[in-house]
């Protein structure tokens, strides 16, 4: 019998065609979109006179470019407001569930499908947004598409894509204390660079991954992109079947059992080959932070940035240039560095779970007076939950500024944008030139990271902040 990977399995179940010496024709489970890559689609269906062929397996929200203030109000950006309607409009003409602006669902299409179950196990899912890859913690194949492609997804709910090559990242080993999944997950990208994962699903395993929470494994398999892979993945077990009981769109009674059945045979066959392999001891992870203008250009919090002298070609120039953007130099220690803004929210961590650990991590303290901090939940359910809990009356005595969900500062297609020139520690995906505003200069990090950059005005390693309170028993 054929030994195969977790990805073979989901995607040999799901081909419809297979193509002579071309793609295949796959079919998708669920399609996501949101007001930034669907309206062209919609048009390219009115112009050929075609409809939505499942529209239940289609799920909207706005979320890229709305604003974190004030959104009850009309949105003043216009070509924002024209998104927006248009999404509205299509919606409702095609019968398209919508989660709107206020509506109590509302949020960043990558942290709702989760919380309302839609996103399970041995599912294809893609969506016109490149961190599609978020879904593939629960076992799932999904990934990003293009305009064009989100046309023929809606039109026949399949497309037409080339299999990826395998790849299994296995992380062993007890995380330390002040180190979270996202620590990982850059650690992991610094290794082997920003393109090492170009052309391949990656499987992520290792006691180190299993460990993790499910807001935790949507962290990593949300990064993948940024290693140049199509997508992420992790085998679904009990952890993912404790996360989807009981919500909206999740199996119920009887069909629960059949599916929890079914789930617990998506793993990776024992003796299944993958293309490449790489290891990793979670005993070397520590907290990171990127220093240039791609999520691979990280180091360690209390290491220095590399000093380039092994750089050739392109390679150097895109090393010096990078640098030149951020106002670093090489070999230097990037600790103490002043920081102007925080930022934590995003696909990345926009969960209830990250919120949580900044509250703890600065209740009782206030973020130095240099500090702007935005914090951003990923949705109405996050924004609710952080509400009853206490926790926006902790982040906000702490000088904190909580809005309202979207995208917000991960990109700068909103108006919270940080100022050219200014630093801005991030929870968010990718620190590209610009990213977060014209000339603004981010550095990726963890929610504690930040949450650290916060209280003390520049750039800490948390653990700092963990062990003085552990030994002087602040709590």
């Amino acid at each position: 019998m054929e030994k195969k990977t977790l990805f073979d399995k989901i995607w040999d179940d799901h081909v419809v065609k297979q193509v002579e010496k071309g793609p295949d024709v796959l079919f998708i489970d669920k399609h996501f979109i949101h007001e930034v890559t669907s309206p062209v689609a919609f048009l390219g269906l009115e112009q050929r006179g075609a409809s939505v062929l499942f529209p239940e397996k289609t799920i909207a929200t706005p979320d890229h470019n709305v604003p974190t203030v004030d959104q009850e109000k009309t949105i003043k950006d216009k070509l924002s407001r024209m998104q927006v309607d248009r999404l509205r409009d299509n919606c409702s003409r095609h019968g398209i569930e919508l989660h709107d602006l206020g509506s109590a669902h509302h949020g960043i299409v990558h942290v709702i499908g989760p919380e309302l179950g839609v996103t399970q196990p041995g599912m294809t899912i893609v969506c016109g947004d490149s961190h599609t890859s978020t879904h593939g913690a629960f076992g799932a194949i999904a990934f990003g598409i293009g305009t064009s492609e989100v046309e023929m997804v809606l039109a026949t709910q399949c497309i037409m894509q080339t299999k990826a090559k395998k790849m299994r990242i296995t992380v062993d080993g007890q995380i330390g204390p002040g180190i979270t999944s996202k620590d990982i997950i850059l650690y992991v990208i610094a290794q082997i660079s920003s393109s090492g994962g170009t052309g391949y699903f990656i499987e992520y395993a290792g006691s180190a991954i299993t460990s993790l929470s499910m807001e935790a494994r949507m962290t990593i398999c949300n990064m993948s992109i940024e290693m140049g892979a199509r997508g992420g993945l992790i085998a679904p077990d009990q952890t993912t079947f404790d996360y989807l009981k009981g919500k909206r769109y999740s199996p119920k009674g009887e069909e629960w059992d059949h599916a929890v059945a079914k789930w617990q045979d998506l793993h990776t066959d024992e003796g299944a080959e993958f293309d490449v392999e790489y290891h990793f001891a979670a005993e070397d992870i520590e907290p990171m932070i990127t220093y240039g203008t791609n999520p691979g250009m990280g180091v360690k919090v209390r290491g220095n940035i590399p000093t380039g002298t092994d750089l050739e070609g392109s390679n150097k120039k895109s090393y010096i240039k990078a640098l030149d953007y951020m106002g670093f130099q090489p070999g230097e220690s990037l600790r103490g560095k002043k920081i102007d803004y925080v930022f934590v929210g995003s696909c990345t961590n926009g969960r209830i779970e990250d919120l949580r650990a900044v509250a703890e991590f600065v209740k009782g303290k206030q973020k130095a007076e240099n500090i702007t901090a935005w914090i951003v939940p990923g949705s109405k359910e996050v924004e609710k939950l952080a509400h009853e809990e206490g926790l926006v009356a902790i982040l906000e005595e702490a000088g904190f500024k909580l809005r309202q969900p979207g995208c917000s500062a991960c990109l700068a297609m909103n108006d919270d944008k940080i100022p050219s020139g200014k630093y801005a520690v991030s929870t968010s995906n990718r620190n590209f030139e610009g990213r977060q505003g014209p000339g603004s200069r981010t550095l990726l990090a963890s929610p504690l990271t930040v949450a650290a950059v916060a209280i003390t005005g520049e750039i800490t390693d948390p653990r700092d902040l963990l062990l003085i309170e552990e030994e002087y028993g602040v709590r």
